[in-house]
């Protein structure tokens, strides 16, 4: 991973992350993207939630936050109640000051490599249905389309309707 040092992320990260998607989330509106997500929408309690019950990782380079994501052992609000054989993604976030091009990629095989650590066997994540750059993305990172969900539930906002992906490994 060249110079990208990985460490779980803690309480004290929250404020960063927080920063890091909306700076995301400006990013994808610039881009005409709109709909996957909006600045403010998640504050730093959303983040000590996934991280008691997942995993928030993040990833740095030279001492500065370069991206994150969270890890779920399970996400039945787009799945459905599945055995245990999959890691879940969300929030795969760059920070474009800091990450060279294809920084995205490596922390997605990153988090493959932890699921894989556990002992699951496939990588699972969602996207905004109507994000064909990000559907795209994905499917060129080797996940295939599963499935589709209407109507999911989203923190602090309105219900939307998502692409399920999945890669086995």
């Amino acid at each position: 991973m060249n110079d990208l040092r990985l460490r779980t992320a803690t309480e004290a990260d929250s404020a960063v992350l927080v920063r890091l998607r909306d700076d995301a989330a400006r990013w994808m509106a610039a881009r005409g993207i709109t709909g996957q997500w909006r600045p403010g929408e998640l504050d730093e309690d959303h983040f000590g939630r996934v991280m008691a019950h997942g995993e928030v990782w993040l990833a740095e380079i030279g001492g500065r936050v370069a991206g994150a994501w969270e890890l779920w052992w399970d996400d039945e609000a787009a799945w459905g109640s599945q055995p245990p054989v999959a890691g879940y993604v969300h929030r795969l976030m760059v920070d474009r000051c800091v990450a060279a091009p294809g920084t995205g990629r490596l922390l997605l095989s990153a988090a493959e490599r932890r699921v894989a650590e556990v002992g699951r066997t496939c990588v699972r994540l969602d996207c905004l249905a109507g994000n064909a750059p990000l559907n795209s993305y994905y499917q060129q990172a080797g996940y295939r389309i599963v499935g589709h969900k209407k109507g999911k539930p989203q923190p602090n906002g309105p219900t939307k309707s998502f692409t399920l992906l999945e890669k086995e490994l």
